[in-house]
């Protein structure tokens, strides 16, 4: 792997602009099962749903063949195979409202090599940076990591074991359905999502695979549905192992005694750690 070969990438920077719209919100709320009112103009966008904006708008024929576009645009051209969202370190600097203009500034802040278990994995980490008419409102750091397809053969990292105590839990059903509409809201094309076949016959995965911008998005509601309306200084996931549509999963947390930070994290059917998360509030 030469990695020095996708050095000249970072720095590189891409700006998008948008509207922080009334449907995708609504329909969002309709996907995580939730029973809110209506959105209206002027209302505070919860956190973490600032990924309904900003989508890519890649063409049709700009697509590989695993339903993202083609590497080597704003994103470094990495070989491997596998893309996995690896995790993110948010700041919320003041809230995004419906109805705003808002301004997305996406840098690449560093690629690097590192040799795992089952071999090489690329880390490409990307600093978003949100602005609305009142200025800075987000910063989050985003890990991407690309690594080889599954082998038969390959020896796996032994997953760690989740939590046992919290204080609050839900059970997830990740089926088709809620994996294609998460998939729609956000425009991801990424075929390990939606297509059974492929996830299965070309990434060696079990099964469809569960976003992980989704579930730290209800590691997130879970937080909003106990502890509503605190509102939130920062967050950081960390994805420890994927999830799949072969079994529920559940999201749970547990506050520390500082009531200021709030442990988050998704466990399998095993009860192996899949995501961990610390919130931080106001």
């Amino acid at each position: 792997m030469d990695i020095q070969r996708l050095e000249p990438w970072i720095d590189q920077t891409e700006t998008r602009t948008d509207q922080v719209t009334i449907a995708p919100i609504a329909a969002l709320a309709a996907t995580l099962d939730r029973v809110d009112a209506p959105p209206e103009p002027g209302d505070v966008l919860p956190p973490l749903w600032h990924w309904l904006y900003f989508l890519p708008v890649d063409r049709q024929s700009e697509l590989g063949p695993d339903g993202h576009p083609h590497r080597g645009g704003f994103l470094p051209p990495v070989e491997l195979p596998r893309r996995m969202w690896a995790g993110s370190r948010l700041e919320f600097h003041r809230p995004l409202h419906v109805g705003e203009a808002v301004t997305r500034t996406s840098r690449i802040q560093g690629v690097r090599l590192k040799e795992g278990k089952t071999g090489p994995l690329v880390f490409v980490e990307v600093r978003h940076e949100i602005c609305g008419p009142q200025g800075a409102a987000l910063t989050e750091n985003h890990d991407i990591v690309y690594r080889e397809r599954c082998r038969p053969s390959e020896a796996t990292t032994k997953p760690l074991s989740a939590p046992e105590l919290c204080a609050w839990q839900r059970t997830i059903y990740p089926d088709e359905v809620l994996l294609f509409r998460y998939s729609a809201l956000t425009f991801n094309g990424h075929r390990i999502h939606y297509d059974r076949r492929y996830a299965r016959e070309v990434e060696g995965y079990p099964g469809l695979v569960v976003h992980g911008p989704l579930i730290a998005t209800l590691l997130t509601d879970l937080l909003r549905r106990n502890l509503a309306p605190t509102q939130v200084a920062r967050i950081a996931f960390r994805a420890t192992c994927p999830l799949f549509d072969t079994g529920p999963f559940v999201v749970c947390g547990q506050p520390n005694e500082d009531q200021k930070t709030v442990r988050l994290w998704a466990k399998n059917q095993e009860g192996q750690l899949a995501m961990d998360a610390t919130a931080t509030l106001i």
